[in-house]
């Protein structure tokens, strides 16, 4: 089974806060890593292709602004597992929003010939939307929030995560898109020996002309979601700071609940 999947590097915000400049995030300081359900995403498929034969290759879209930050986050998946690599670069690609990066990776897909796609659940800015955006386009079937998946001939049975704590099973026919939601597995560590292994492997790195792409539908001209601003939301009023021990704090917590109703 020929298996792609999407991955993405983001800042490393459990290390480091945010900090803007001039109404954009300040990425000097910051340091980036793989998006953490791309992770998920890239350690199922690695196991899937341990069970059924096949290979995995990775895939990441970027600019030249952030071209170091994808090489490393490709190199690590690959130090994961991942036989192969794809760097899809170009300045062509800044600012697009998910569906211009769904055009992107379509463009992808269609130069080679996989059996599955996948994708983090939580990926492009939290909009959770390239997975399904990039199915549409290929028409192919897709899920979401997947957290199990059993490969069987030309099908696979998967799970989904619903509602109250819910979930569901699906056949599914390949080819497909699946987004791969977090705890579906447990993602291997990754060392700097493996890191150092594949440091000097060659990554093609394909172009708005490689890979046939009308350079005005990506990027800022071909947005339709437009970014006007980040900015740190000013703190409101009401808000109650509980102080103590453990014990003082969960004991003031119960009877403010049970005060407002929460609790009998």
């Amino acid at each position: 089974m020929e298996i792609l999947v999407c991955v993405k590097s983001v800042p490393d915000t459990g290390e480091e806060e945010i900090e803007l400049d001039g109404g954009q995030l300040d990425r000097d300081d910051l340091t980036f890593v793989v998006n953490e359900w791309d992770n998920y995403a890239v350690e199922e498929a690695i196991q899937i292709a341990d069970k059924v034969g096949g290979s995995v290759t990775v895939v990441t879209v970027g600019d030249e602004e952030n071209e170091d930050e994808c090489d490393e986050v490709l190199r690590r998946e690959m130090a994961m597992g991942a036989g192969k690599a794809l760097h899809l670069m170009d300045e062509a690609f800044e600012n697009s929003d998910a569906k211009g990066v769904a055009t992107i990776l379509k463009s992808a897909v269609e130069k080679g010939n996989y059996d599955l796609i996948l994708t983090g659940a939580q990926a492009d800015a939290g909009y959770s939307a390239v997975g399904g955006m990039l199915a549409a386009m290929l028409d192919y079937p897709y899920a979401s929030l997947v957290n199990k998946i059993e490969a069987g001939d030309g099908k696979l049975v998967i799970a989904r995560e619903i509602e109250g704590g819910n979930a569901e099973m699906n056949e599914i026919e390949l080819p497909c898109v699946l987004s791969i939601q977090t705890g579906i597995n447990e993602p291997r560590y990754v060392g700097i020996k493996g890191i150092k292994q594949v440091s000097g492997i060659d990554i093609p790195v394909l172009s708005v002309d490689d890979l046939d792409i009308d350079g005005s539908s990506v990027g800022e001209d071909g947005a339709k979601v437009k970014r006007v601003d980040y900015f740190i939301p000013e703190t409101g009023e009401g808000a109650e700071m509980l102080e103590g021990s453990d014990d003082e704090i969960i004991e003031k917590l119960i009877e403010i609940l049970k005060a407002n109703g929460g609790m009998k």
